[in-house]
């Protein structure tokens, strides 16, 4: 005869990760209930937002025993190692702001790793309140005008100009740390729930503010996810041809440089160089692509093996 504890560890059952703490995971189950989780062996490939079968081995803990097929997948790397950040999501919010100031290198390789993962992006300049705020609107001027949404807003008084864009999807929060992301969370789910995770106060590890990716339902259709924040975004996964094509500029004129290995660096005939000098791409966009490949290829030639 079967123990209940048998009987329990025989039951599988579907669920959603809703927070990853990196070796453990917070799992939502169809009934509302909510789990911690491990992941079946020596895997940490799981993350939030991933559709997940679960083997319960009690009461409230489980373990991810397979993931389900991710519409998308979010992720930045270093030369080190690679951190998920969430996966299924509709859209990414990038969030700005005046001061500290941001920083365009960090804004622009926030786009191009969404452009490369296919996800809408929206860039939120937050603290409208403050005096710096203008003249920062400015410098996003040229993201206005190859196409991305640019919104104001102020986490601290007023998240309304944020609020129609997330309807009835699930919006993916990234920034630098010090932009004001866990006001923008806090005022969106109407409570401090951004300043303790729930794992880690429930087992007396003491508070933390946004260490790990966490998601927050804010309606039936609704929901964010909110990232740490952090000041680098590693794109040493792309290659050198998926850059070039998250720049959503340079794609009127790719495969019609004179070489089609062109790199876009200072080859001649290169037809991006030439949309820059005719004003259809801004130069420091350019430039910004120029060292991220330099710098691609010296990691590379660094680390052949990545390569292969």
């Amino acid at each position: 005869m079967t123990t209940r504890r048998e009987r329990e560890q025989q039951v599988v059952v579907e669920g959603r990760v809703i927070a990853d703490f990196g070796r453990e995971f917070l799992v939502e189950l169809a009934d509302k209930r909510q789990i911690v989780c491990t992941r079946k062996g020596k895997k940490q490939d799981a993350t939030c937002g991933d559709f997940v079968e679960v083997r319960l081995t009690g009461s409230a803990q489980g373990s991810i025993e397979r993931l389900g097929t991710r519409r998308n997948l979010l992720y930045r790397s270093d030369q080190w190692r690679e951190k998920t950040l969430a996966a299924n999501v509709d859209q990414v919010v990038i969030l700005l702001a005046p001061k500290p100031p941001f920083s365009e290198a960090f804004l622009n390789l926030s786009l191009v790793a969404c452009e490369a993962a296919r996800l809408p992006v929206i860039i939120a300049l937050n603290k409208a309140d403050l005096p710096e705020h203008a003249e920062a609107r400015k410098l996003l001027d040229p993201y206005v005008k190859i196409g991305y949404t640019v919104i104001t807003m102020s986490a601290k008084f007023d998240v309304a100009p944020l609020l129609p864009h997330l309807d009835k999807r699930l919006t993916l929060l990234v920034g630098q740390s010090g932009m004001g992301k866990s006001k923008t969370v806090n005022a969106l789910v109407l409570s401090d729930v951004a300043r303790v995770g729930d794992l880690t106060a429930s087992r007396d590890s003491g508070a933390h503010t946004t260490t790990f990716s966490r998601f927050y339902r804010l309606d039936r259709d609704t929901a964010i996810i909110d990232t740490p924040g952090f000041q680098s975004f590693g794109l040493f996964h792309l290659t050198e041809d998926q850059i070039g094509e998250a720049m959503r500029e340079f794609r009127p004129f790719l495969g019609t440089c004179k070489f089609n290995d062109c790199a876009h660096l200072n080859e001649p005939g290169c037809q991006v160089i030439e949309g820059s000098r005719r004003g259809k791409i801004s130069p420091e966009r350019l430039s910004f692509y120029q060292v991220l490949i330099e710098q691609h290829r010296d990691l590379h030639e660094q680390h052949p093996e990545w390569s292969r």
